[in-house]
């Protein structure tokens, strides 16, 4: 049996490099960056008032109160999108919004709360506090200087990137090609949601999970036919799949049982396996294999073990596949509000709970087939073989939500 981390790297050293294109940036959402992006641009591109308001110079309003506030001439208005032409004289100011260039001659913003028009000598305005220079403005390059590295090779743009790229003028970004992810449920016993069960059948639940899975990688998933229990059937489902993706996934037939045939009918076809098992609980019969530059992930047919064994080791391939830096699953500090133990021979990635408080609790029964506990679950606890965690203990949860 392999080490977990010995088979993570084995896949992803396997991997061929990763194919860019160029898309919209209104596409790029959930894309990794296959070519770094430095601000074209100042942000803001001009200096710029923080709020409505009037704009002054600060040294005209250095004594400006409520009881005694300082009377400036309104010279006029600046709407956002459009520019004052001349420049802000001494004694004056101009009326000022939101987004709105900062004139020539001006330093300052006084908030639009404190001032009020004069009663007494139309076009003039009251200045009831004073102001520093630089208060209540938005310098030019005060958020991005051009030429800043904006996002790097291998970042997975969110929202928040395509937000700033937007915003000093990006349209389109080089991205890694999205890998097409064939899925296929083996099974003589499963039958699609909503058909009729026989004696023995079971509703197939494992590609209803992992397709999703697999759209939150980046990958593009396809969902085959169900997939009998025999050589001929799971080789060529397997040739079906493998003639239009780019990776297959397969759920079940990777064990020992002579109803097993995922890694036969994957050798009869020309692949090579790369490995078979890796030392974990649940997800042991894990196999791995290679097809020209296509790729073979052989889960078990457990659901739970379907489920961890793809967040462990078929996610980072995913990633990488794309050009990802960062592959593997976000890991958070937490403490456990219970004691755990891991009697067995083989590490134990325990389904568990971490509350707001950052409190870990198990989510319930651990056997490879208990879907509720999984249901529960945020997280997974990573036990080494022979290990024993009493309450209060400090501990990292990979977390998948």
């Amino acid at each position: 049996m392999m080490e977990l981390e010995v088979a993570v790297a084995r896949i992803l050293a396997t991997l061929p490099p990763p194919v860019s294109e160029r898309v919209p940036l209104r596409e790029a959402a959930g894309r990794v960056l296959a070519k770094t992006i430095s601000a074209p641009m100042d942000l803001p591109h001009f200096t710029n008032s923080a709020m409505d308001g009037y704009a002054v110079r600060a040294a005209d309003v250095t004594t400006a109160n409520a009881a005694a506030p300082v009377n400036l001439r309104l010279a006029g208005r600046i709407p956002a999108g459009e520019n004052f032409g001349g420049e802000l004289a001494s004694g004056e100011c101009l009326r000022i919004f939101t987004g709105s260039p900062l004139p020539h001659g001006a330093d300052a913003v006084v908030m639009q709360e404190d001032t009020h028009l004069s009663p007494e000598r139309t076009g003039e305005v009251l200045i009831c506090d004073k102001v520093r220079p630089g208060e209540n403005v938005r310098p030019q390059g005060d958020d991005v200087c051009r030429g800043t590295t904006l996002t790097a090779t291998g970042d997975v743009l969110g929202p928040a990137n395509i937000s700033l790229l937007a915003a000093v003028g990006v349209r389109e970004a080089d991205v890694g090609r999205r890998p097409t992810v064939g899925l296929l449920a083996t099974g003589s016993e499963l039958r699609e949601a909503g058909e009729p069960l026989g004696p023995g059948q079971i509703y197939e639940s494992n590609r209803a999970a992992l397709g999703p899975l697999i759209a939150c990688a980046g990958g593009v998933p396809q969902c085959f036919p169900l997939v009998p229990d025999t050589l001929a059937a799971t080789q060529t489902a397997l040739e079906r799949a493998f003639a239009g993706c780019d990776l297959v996934v397969t759920s079940g037939g990777v064990s020992v049982g002579e109803m097993d045939f995922v890694k036969t009918a994957f050798e009869n076809l020309g692949g090579t396996l790369e490995f078979w098992k890796v030392a974990m609980r649940p997800g042991k019969p894990f196999v791995f294999g290679r097809w020209g530059e296509k790729f073979l992930f052989g889960l078990p047919g457990n659901p739970v073990s379907a489920f961890v064994t793809f967040l462990l080791l078929v996610r980072p391939a995913l990633w990488r596949w794309q050009g990802a830096r960062a592959v593997g699953l976000p890991a958070h500090p937490a403490v456990l509000g219970e004691p755990v133990a891991n009697a067995g021979d083989r590490r134990h990635f325990m389904r568990v709970r971490v509350d707001e408080a950052g409190w870990v609790f198990s989510a319930g029964r651990q056997a490879s087939h208990a879907l509720a506990s999984l249901a529960a679950a945020n997280g997974l606890l990573n036990l080494p073989p022979g290990v024993a965690l009493a309450a209060g203990a400090p501990v990292t949860v990979l977390r998948w939500d």
